[in-house]
């Protein structure tokens, strides 16, 4: 039998988060239950097989659902794995599929069973297979459960396991302090053997959320993530995480009891695995958004970038770059084993609050309006006092980008100077599915189903697919192949290594300028995009910008060499155009 020695200093942490949570009556209680489930699952690992190396230049995330690729005769799961082998290996080094377990609404997000594959995917074996071939990222959906789990009907029916797995609540003034993703009711009426409770839903009535002061849920949720770890995941992804702890009278998110539990997580799979990466889903504020790296080695390894896709949006619609490039100097590298999660487009559509305070309430108003204007809805939050707010952009992000009028010409080179940005920041990029095929809104989604988030995540016929992604005339073929040719570049390049320098130039408003640097800081990059319908002129003295005894600088996307007079750069910058000088 494997034994995992737990040294001194790392029971010494794990109790002391144990004892915060629980008070030290049940702390060593519950350690000793830990090690149980870490003993036990140490078992099941091949450590050398799951082991995953630290982030680089080469780590490109590519998003997508279980089913987005569907084949006749084949399950999506094997459909997906021999698309993205065919057409992606050596692109992409790693696949977060979004929540391919059984589920009763919210497209996956809404979790019947934690520990199986959804029979209409797949199975385990499935999962496996790809990961052959791909790093893959598992979502851990542990803020809540769906109503149709074996652990809420449990509880319905009083069965003694789940009592106390959920947050059974009555209505009081200090709920009204509760922080509100959604403009539907915090406390749902259901009927259990005991009578009629309300409990506690943050998402839906269908998405029950758990009650972690029980400490058996945590233990629950602690077999889970090694369970996927088992299964082969390289990167967890835990949704909706700041929400986990609920104390009546605070905002019930981003409590220290959360950050205390995110950190437990991190002990264990460093315990167990090594080098598991933990990201956290937080569509806050920036400010907020960080705290989740704790002191930068011990709570999350990434954390989503959550202000970047609203940022890069405000500046292709207003031709100003001026907000994206001061946010992006604000960024700070926490340490040699954290770094951010870079998105533009994900499953969910393009959320607004994280550019408050960035962004002024005209310019947020605006790109609600554009939205709209572009062919999208807006989904609204609760704030708690009878007023709604704008909460995201449902949209497809190449109509997000393009105006109805414009020429398909311009709409890519907008499309495409978008993404070069994602590419080139500091962090690992994440690519969604629909943004690498060029797909467009999918208003038939949402007229089907009343779901505005249907709109960017439409279900996609393989056999269709890669006929467009031959016809060199077609939209996918041009978005595609221009997209895997930009990877290819930057994954040869050290100074985009995610722990890279990253030092913003402050030139013309419409150009975002930026020089990264390998973490050796041998190798350098200068970035530039137009993010504006005309020409830029830009002049930089690249000497006060560290890039010093160069006469001659070359583009790495289309070869052109620019000259170095004296010390200073002069170019003109095409409408849209990206460079990435060397």
């Amino acid at each position: 039998m494997v034994v995992v020695k737990i040294t001194g200093d790392m029971k010494n942490r794990i109790l002391e988060k144990l004892n915060f949570l629980y008070g030290p009556e049940k702390s060593q209680n519950i350690y000793e239950e830990i090690v149980k489930i870490v003993n036990e699952f140490s078992k099941k690992i091949n450590l050398k097989e799951n082991t995953k190396k630290w982030v680089d230049e080469n780590n490109i995330y590519l998003i997508t659902y279980g089913d987005n690729i569907k084949e006749e005769g084949k399950k999506p799961l094997n459909a997906l794995n021999e698309f993205l082998r065919n057409n992606l290996k050596g692109i992409i080094s790693d696949v977060h599929i979004l929540p391919f377990y059984p589920y009763s609404s919210d497209d996956g997000f809404s979790v019947i069973d934690y520990c199986k594959v959804n029979p209409e995917f797949g199975d385990w074996e499935d999962i496996e297979k790809m990961s052959n071939d791909f790093d893959l990222m598992f979502d851990a959906v542990i803020n809540h459960i769906s109503s149709k789990s074996e652990w809420f009907q449990g509880y319905l029916k009083g069965e003694k396991e789940y009592e106390d797995f959920f947050i059974e609540e009555e209505y009081c003034e200090e709920l009204k302090k509760v922080t509100r993703p959604r403009a539907l009711p915090l406390l749902t009426e259901v009927e259990t053997m005991g009578g009629t409770k309300k409990v506690w839903t943050t998402f839906s009535a269908d998405q029950i959320d758990l009650n972690f002061k029980n400490e058996k849920v945590l233990l629950k949720i602690i077999e889970v993530l090694l369970f996927y770890v088992s299964k082969g995941a390289k990167t967890i992804r835990l949704d909706a995480i700041g929400y986990l702890w609920k104390e009546i009278g605070t905002t019930c998110i981003h409590l220290e009891q959360t950050h205390k539990v995110i950190q437990l997580f991190r002990d264990i799979l460093d315990i167990v695995v090594p080098n598991t990466i933990l990201i956290t889903e937080t569509n806050v504020p920036h400010k907020d958004n960080v705290s989740y790296f704790g002191n930068g080695y011990n709570e999350a390894q990434m954390v989503y970038q959550f202000p970047l896709p609203p940022l890069v949006l405000n500046a292709y619609q207003t031709g100003n770059a001026k907000c994206l490039s001061k946010w992006a100097d604000s960024l700070e590298q926490i340490s040699e084993k954290t770094t951010f999660f870079n998105f533009l487009a994900s499953h969910d559509g393009i959320g607004v609050m994280p550019a408050k305070g960035i962004l002024s309430e005209e310019e947020i108003e605006e790109m609600v309006e554009r939205a709209k204007e572009y062919g999208g809805y807006v989904s609204y939050k609760d704030n708690g006092d009878g007023t709604k707010s704008p909460y995201e952009l449902n949209i497809n992000y190449f109509d997000a980008l393009s105006h109805p009028d414009d020429n398909e010409e311009i709409k890519i080179k907008r499309f495409i100077g978008s993404q070069g940005m994602l590419l080139s920041l500091m962090g690992v990029p994440a690519i969604y599915i629909h943004s690498l095929l060029g797909s467009r809104n999918y208003k038939k989604g949402v007229k089907e189903s009343g779901i505005f988030r249907r709109i960017n995540r439409e279900k996609l016929y393989r056999e269709n697919i890669e006929k467009e992604l031959a016809d060199e005339n077609s939209l996918r073929n041009k978005i595609f192949n221009k997209y895997c040719d930009i990877i290819k570049i930057r994954k040869k390049e050290k100074a985009f290594h995610p722990n890279g320098g990253q030092k913003v130039i402050f030139t013309n408003d419409s150009v975002f300028s930026f020089i990264r640097s390998s973490i050796d800081n041998e190798e350098k990059i200068l970035v530039l995009s137009n993010v504006s319908k005309d020409e830029q002129k830009v002049s930089i003295n690249i000497v006060e910008n560290g890039l010093e005894n160069v006469l001659e600088l070359k583009d790495l996307i289309t070869n052109k060499r620019f000259e170095v007079t004296d010390g200073v750069l002069e170019l003109t910058l095409n409408p849209y155009e990206f460079l990435w000088l060397k």
